[in-house]
């Protein structure tokens, strides 16, 4: 039998190391689902595009792993497409493999034929189409290469018809040393010379970007911290320095003397470096794998970025680890001061009620989620959505969090419970997020249930786009807050109606049981509390 494209797709991502693909059926790809029947790659089929994007962006972020997505060409890639702007902005090494109309046909009105790679390019690292059956198996390595490579993030790939279809038995799977991601190192000398710079500082901090805050980017950076003494401070929120999972930190920061900016853009969550985000007297330092970033900074604070250095985050967490080792610190009291800005939280938070009949704050809607975090040391936390969401990173805490990322996208939260189960397969999995957010993908509940994947979803159903309603009251006013209204409708019944469990909470008394009984149940839960519409919070001490 003749070795298909599509067979050397599957083996070439069986190489890679890729278990799993999230996929949505259409014509352009049925021989990708005919392969991986014999390859040993199993198949999530979602119901919507974005969806099979996201589950694969949680899974990378969990797993540490490429995550793949596979969807049919045309109107199936333009579906796709938005959710890689939510893998950029978190910089997850995502592979997006689109059917796409037959080589010989393009350019005379064939089916659902579309400029796909030119449709992906502006929100992926690289995109384009490949040329035939024998490229098939170079493309897809290169392709996981450069979405691992430097800065992660997403990658996409148009593969023709014919090209899964033709004779690829000529052209061998790439080995393994064509899969792995080429490193961009720090040497030993310039990581020396950065640490100097932060050890002459009074108050010096790291912070990292959205690598840092995956399995292993947590890991390196707490290696970091106790080999330096110096707090390093993790970003992925689109509120940036107003994300409530860091306290009262901007009050520290703004005392800082030097930031080390360690994979970390300097953009809007850190107000550019500007002044009163930053002392004006404050001086960064900078390493990046993208020259982009680095000549970005020094547009925004001059002569104020006092060093830079050209590599990627994981080796340069190495690195500079490596240089710190046995040197005593200086800097503990600092160190100990910023950590207790970031875990501070108003001591009223504790006494929380709401004030509307049959409605609980967010606090109370939150509080008995934390026990079951608290069950497992593999726990995974999800949180999407506007003000609800951020109550929740503000609340909630767990061994591994997936939040919508500073993309600020909303209507995550189900597809990412969906990606993070498929790597954690007995941990808890809590999924939080707003009504508003529930209504983008609340089919995935059915792919939850047919591939057996459990979570509990604690929907915060205010009957409004809070975020929104928020702006209009601050900026228009009360008399012209219009237009953002929802009906508090039973998303409970939602999730039962799909094959999952759901429970309607209306008083706080009742939660903690029903919470107990959605992870009993051993489906996709959804328990709809009915929560009053209050802001997200702003911490200050």
């Amino acid at each position: 039998m003749k070795t298909r494209g599509a067979d050397r797709l599957i083996g070439t991502l069986a190489r890679a190391g890729v278990r799993r693909i999230f996929t949505v059926s259409g014509n352009h790809i049925m021989p990708v689902f005919d392969a991986a029947l014999d390859g040993g790659i199993e198949l999530i089929h979602a119901r919507h595009e974005a969806a099979a994007v996201h589950m694969a962006d949680a899974s990378s972020r969990i797993s540490g792993e490429i995550g793949v997505a596979l969807v049919t060409g045309g109107p199936g890639h333009a579906n796709a497409v938005s959710a890689l702007y939510t893998a950029l902005m978190c910089e997850s090494p995502v592979l997006l493999l689109s059917g796409h109309a037959g080589s010989s046909e393009l350019g005379m009105g064939a089916f659902q034929e579309m400029r796909q790679a030119d449709v992906a390019a502006p929100v992926t690292k690289a995109a384009w189409t490949c040329s035939g059956a024998d490229a098939l198996g170079d493309d897809v390595a290169l392709a996981a290469r450069v979405a691992q490579s430097g800065r992660p993030g997403p990658v996409h790939l148009s593969i023709p018809f014919d090209a899964l279809e033709d004779d690829a038995s000529a052209a061998p799977v790439p080995p393994p040393s064509d899969l792995a991601p080429l490193a961009l190192a720090l040497d030993r000398q310039t990581a020396g010379a950065l640490l100097a710079r932060l050890r002459g500082a009074s108050r010096p901090v790291i912070l990292i970007g959205p690598v840092g805050m995956t399995r292993r980017g947590r890991a390196l950076a707490a290696e970091l911290e106790d080999a330096t003494g110096i707090p390093v401070v993790g970003m992925e929120s689109p509120r940036g320095l107003a994300d409530p999972s860091l306290g009262a930190f901007a009050e520290v920061l703004a005392q800082a003397d030097c930031v080390l900016l360690l994979g970390k853009r300097l953009d809007f969550t850190v107000q550019f470096g500007r002044s009163p985000a930053f002392a004006p007297q404050c001086t960064f330092v900078q390493i990046d794998a993208d020259t982009t970033a680095l000549d970005r900074s020094l547009r925004a604070v001059g002569n104020r970025l006092a060093a830079t250095a050209l590599a990627d985050a994981y080796s340069a967490f190495a690195a500079l680890t490596q240089c710190a080792s046995g040197n005593l610190s200086t800097h503990t009291a600092w160190r100990d001061e910023v950590r207790g800005a970031i875990r501070y939280r108003p001591s009223a938070w504790t006494e929380a009620r709401a004030t509307t009949p049959q409605r609980l704050h967010p606090v109370e809607a939150l509080r008995p989620l934390q026990a079951l975090l608290d069950s497992h040391p593999d726990s995974a936390l999800v949180a999407d959505g506007g003000e609800f969401g951020q109550w929740a990173q503000a609340c909630l805490s767990a061994p591994h969090r997936v939040i919508n990322g500073v993309a600020g996208a909303i209507g995550t939260a189900l597809p990412y419970a969906i990606g993070v189960r498929s790597v954690l397969p007995d941990a808890p999995v809590v999924a939080v997020l707003g009504d508003g957010t529930f209504g983008f993908h609340p089919a995935e509940i059915d792919t939850a249930v047919r591939y057996n994947f459990p979570f509990v979803a604690a929907i915060g159903n205010d009957a409004r786009w809070n975020a929104e309603y928020q702006i209009q009251l601050r900026d228009y006013g009360a008399d012209r807050a219009r237009g953002c209204e929802l009906l508090p409708t039973r998303y409970d019944l939602v999730s039962a109606a799909f094959g999952g469990y759901g429970e309607l909470v209306t008083e706080a008394r009742e939660l903690p049981a029903a919470v107990e009984r959605a992870r009993s149940s051993g489906l996709p839960a959804c328990v709809n509390v009915m929560i009053e519409g209050v802001a997200a919070p702003r911490i200050k001490r």
